[in-house]
């Protein structure tokens, strides 16, 4: 059995953050999101991995490598724009063959991973399986409609009117079934060869597809919101520890990890939070459910709930919360004289100016 990794896609609802870093790489507990699927795959006991990649295909590589050190053999699968999940699909077909396989959407975080799911899915292999989660706003998803015995009976994708509130979560199983569908079906409104076409096809025309639902914790982590909640999730599953250096007159409450290299200085942590190797803490105030990469400097400041990527620095602001802050960003009081706001901001931003 093979994987099949979909990095390609753009991460608009991440911008700014995404014109300049790939969404999948955007760290949870100072670990890709990308790192948790290649795990979880690995840990169902599949090794060969291929991986779509688009525009930012240089940064996966450089992060991912040819996968040993997940234990796994990867192969790199160029995809020119990001024309839909079942054209993925449909240019991984070499490297696919008429293995069952299993695709993952690379920005998506499963909790317990996916090895139950892969053994009954190779126990049983229907044409295809789909996971499902119920959802509050489904007309942002591909939605199952089920029949009163719980069979697939029919999928679509973001519709305005959706028939259920049952999600299909980013993990697909498909046997070689599966190329006969996406070579059927046609471009939706979108432009793109939607997966749940394909799947429907397989209904129509061979009935053989299964469905699970999941009652655990499931993230696509396109936005911000979903970024943070993820982050959180995973901290306070994880472990404390201090390898880094908490001088006397600091206090550490709670589940920290203060990495090598890292320096708390006069300062207080509240845990589940993670200090990044090489970061400086110092007279300030990190509260919970919060991330600091690696070489950040936080100064006579407060951060909570937030994520701060690698090389950036907080000089003399009260308070942050509820934030995403990218690489080697600068963030200090603004001067109270011009009562003035002074803003270099890149594209889609978005900006909350008290006032």
């Amino acid at each position: 059995m093979k994987a099949l990794v979909l990095s390609g896609g753009a991460g608009t609802r991440l911008r700014p953050i995404t014109h300049t870093y790939a969404k999948q790489l955007v760290p949870v507990a100072n670990k890709p999101v990308l790192f948790y699927g290649l795990e979880a795959i690995a840990e169902a006991g599949i090794t060969e991995v291929g991986i779509i990649v688009g525009d930012t295909a240089a940064e996966i590589e450089e992060a991912v490598g040819d996968g040993s050190k997940f234990g796994l053999d990867i192969t790199y699968l160029p995809q020119s724009a990001p024309l839909g999940l079942a054209h993925a699909v449909l240019i991984a077909r070499e490297f696919l063959g008429d293995e069952d396989f299993v695709m993952y959407l690379g920005d998506n975080f499963i909790v317990g991973g996916i090895a139950d799911l892969v053994g009954s899915f190779r126990e049983s292999r229907p044409d295809a399986q789909i996971l499902l989660t119920k959802v509050s706003d489904p007309t942002a998803f591909g939605v199952a409609e089920l029949d009163a015995s719980g069979k697939v009976v029919g999928l679509e994708e973001k519709p305005a009117q959706p028939r259920s509130d049952l999600a299909l979560v980013g993990v697909y199983l498909f046997t070689s079934a599966i190329h006969e569908a996406v070579r059927s079906i046609k471009p939706s409104w979108r432009g793109e060869l939607e997966i749940t076409h394909a799947i429907q096809w397989l209904i129509d025309n061979r009935g053989g597809v299964r469905s699970t639902t999941i009652s655990g914790y499931w993230k696509d982590t396109g936005n911000v919101v979903d970024m943070l909640e993820v982050n959180r999730s995973v901290l306070e599953a994880a472990d404390g520890g201090i390898d880094g250096s908490v001088d006397e007159a600091s206090e550490i409450v709670g589940k920290v990890r203060v990495e090598a290299g890292a320096k708390i200085v006069g300062s207080r942590i509240v845990g589940p939070a993670v200090i990044g190797a090489g970061s400086v803490i110092t007279d300030s105030y990190i509260g919970p459910s919060t991330s600091i990469a690696e070489s950040c400097r936080i100064t006579d400041s407060e951060i909570e709930f937030s994520i701060m990527l690698s090389g950036s620095s907080v000089d003399g602001v009260r308070r942050i919360e509820s934030s995403l802050i990218g690489r080697s960003v600068e963030v200090t009081p603004a001067s109270r004289v011009p009562a003035a706001h002074r803003l270099v901001l890149g594209d889609h931003s978005k900006v909350q100016i008290a006032s």
